[in-house]
């Protein structure tokens, strides 16, 4: 189905915000969300950016404004995620500071990602390019994960694990080089994925 711009900003808005706030909705905690919580400041205008890349009319110069603030957030907060790299709704920044992903990074829905995350690209051997995420993901404080691997739906990894492996759905992985230790996945982390209009 194709939605317009707007409609496409205000279900990834408003599942990034009920995320965030765990549950809360509408402008009122659009914009207490805004103020106090700059994962969210970040990402307003990360999708703002990202959704009128192309567009025309007035949306032309909300993109060069987005991208102008979008640049700023990510000094001021150091995440240097670029607006053009592939994230699905419900995406949930904890604590901003460190946080790098490769621009041709694929993310699914309703992904957590920590303080000190790297997800990064390969350029050489086997694994060569960059990870695809599934949906329903958590990501510890401190993390990294390099190349071409698949990070199955539901998967918890550990706050600074090395990944460079691929992940079966629901795995719980830790250490350096990272390890599966449970199957119990990221249930109790990731979590307000009932989000409306999504």
């Amino acid at each position: 189905m194709n939605q317009t711009p707007r409609q496409r900003l205000r279900m990834l808005w408003g599942s990034d915000l009920y995320r965030c706030l765990q549950g809360a909705s509408g402008w009122r905690a659009g914009l207490r969300a805004y103020r106090m919580v700059p994962g969210f400041r970040f990402l307003f205008w990360l999708r703002l950016a990202a959704v009128t890349r192309g567009a025309g009319g007035l949306w032309k110069l909300a993109h060069v404004a987005a991208r102008f603030m979008h640049k700023h957030y990510r000094f001021k907060f150091g995440i240097s995620i670029p607006y053009d790299t592939e994230i699905g709704p419900g995406f949930y920044i904890g604590h901003f500071g460190g946080i790098v992903v490769s621009r041709d990074a694929r993310i699914g829905r309703n992904c957590n990602i920590s303080q000190g995350v790297t997800i990064g690209q390969v350029n050489r051997g086997e694994r060569k390019g960059v990870p695809v995420l599934g949906d329903n993901i958590h990501i510890g404080a401190g993390a990294v994960l390099l190349g071409a691997i698949k990070v199955g739906n539901g998967c918890a990894i550990g706050a600074n694990a090395v990944l460079t492996r691929d992940l079966d759905d629901n795995s719980v992985a830790v250490g350096i080089p990272a390890k599966v230790i449970s199957t119990k996945g990221s249930e109790g982390y990731v979590e307000y994925c009932d989000y409306p209009n999504a």
